[in-house]
Parts: C-alpha cells; structure tokens; sequence
C-alpha cells in the first residue's frame, strides 16, 4: 500500500528521507541509470537492516528470543513501517531502472535496424561497372552419373539369373 510523503518524513532520520525521496516521481527520472544503481544498493541495504530489526523485534514478541543489546528510544518503533516505506522506495527504482533499460533496449534495436537497412540498400543499389572483360565461357556442370563403369557383359546378369532360376523350378512340376 502506497503511503504518503509526509508520514514517509514522519518515521525517517534525515538522510533515510533524502535516499526515499529520491525515488519518488519528479526526482527519480532526472537520475541517471548508475546512480539508479546506487540507489537500489542504498534501499536493499536500508530495507535488510529494518527487516532484521522487526524480526528480531517479532521473535522477542514471542518470547523465543531474549531482548538483549543497546536500546536507543524509538528505535525499535515503527519498524515495520520503516520496512515498508523501503519497500516501496525499491519497488519505485526497479520499475525506473526495468523503464531505462527497455528504453536503451528500444534505442539500440532502431540504431540496428538503420544500420541494417542502409547496409540494404547499399548492396540494392550497387551496380557492377560495365567496362569490358574477358569471359571464360561457360561453366561445365558436374555430372550427376555413376563414375564406376560396368562391363557390357556384366548388364542384365540379375535379369538372367532370375530367369534361369525360374526355368528350374517349373521343370521341377
């Protein structure tokens, strides 16, 4: 669920507020894609201590863990909610990141088409030159026949040997 800038202010420290509103919308798409990059470490960092914390918090809640550690006032609370404010925060910055790479993607897949398209056109249009040349002829196409040559008296022999084997057997009846 969205949650508004001010109770985003309410519940941040001063530099956790300016990394958030970095993400949101005027700001985020005046950032370049390597600071995009910085920014979602900086959040996965962010969010990852404020989950830890609030499972840690859970866990003592239960009682399946012993509250232990130095204790800050008011840094346990709203930890959920911190946790929340992140992950929205990183939602925003992957979406912008997901948006500038489909964007380059989109850019370098028209720079390859033009490129691919004038390569086109220059081998459509190019025209041998028309000067005088000597000629060789034609070209001689390989014969598709047989190279092994059989002997005259070796044709038929299948033929014939099915023939005389016919002949015995109706002698035979």
């Amino acid at each position: 669920m969205s949650r508004p800038c001010k109770f985003e202010s309410s519940i941040l420290n001063h530099e956790e507020q300016q990394i958030v509103l970095t993400s949101h919308h005027p700001a985020i798409g005046e950032v370049d894609r390597a600071a995009l990059e910085k920014l979602r470490s900086l959040l996965r960092d962010l969010r990852d201590k404020e989950r830890t914390l609030a499972h840690r918090q859970r866990r003592v809640a239960k009682g399946a863990a012993e509250p232990g550690g130095r204790r800050t006032p008011g840094a346990g609370a709203n930890t959920f909610r911190r946790k929340e404010v992140f992950v929205a925060a990183l939602k925003r910055v992957n979406k912008e990141l997901r948006r500038v790479q489909n964007f380059e993607a989109r850019r370098e897949l028209g720079e390859a088409a033009r490129r691919a398209l004038a390569l086109r056109r220059e081998r459509q249009f190019a025209r041998p030159d028309n000067h005088p040349t000597s000629h060789d002829g034609m070209r001689a196409l390989p014969s598709r026949r047989r190279i092994v040559k059989l002997p005259p008296s070796k044709i038929g022999r299948v033929s014939q040997a099915n023939k005389r084997a016919q002949a015995r057997r109706d002698s035979r009846r």
